[in-house]
């Protein structure tokens, strides 16, 4: 279908043209909830919007590229909050950490980057 490539095409050349910011390094314990620790760094898209009014979420996976792996959805039942989250440059293993990182509080859909 051609609407789907065109918006994955989209999505990387939005990746590729644009600054990340990465405000919560690998390692480092969530601003509120401390045991919660990243597993790898995690940021946004400078000069981007969510849903939240913040930048659109991404993760830096370990294979240390800014090739799009996928995307996450992510329902926050308590504060009825959904985002979408970008995987950046991870393996499988790295999508199975994120998502288990996430699924301490909320439901997941993840949708992997179709095959060109």
């Amino acid at each position: 279908m051609k609407t789907n490539a065109s918006f994955w095409k989209d999505m990387e050349l939005l990746i590729q043209s644009s600054s990340i910011i990465i405000d919560r390094p690998n390692h480092s314990a969530h601003p509120r909830y401390p045991d919660m620790i990243y597993p790898f760094d995690y940021g946004y898209i400078e000069n981007t919007i969510s849903s939240d009014g913040s930048g659109i979420d991404v993760w830096l996976g370990s294979e240390n590229t800014k090739k799009l792996t996928g995307i996450l959805c992510t329902f926050d039942t308590l504060k009825r909050d959904a985002e979408i989250k970008l995987l950046l440059g991870c393996s499988a293993k790295d999508v199975e950490t994120i998502i288990e990182f996430h699924n301490m509080a909320m439901k997941i859909l993840y949708i992997p980057t179709p095959e060109v």
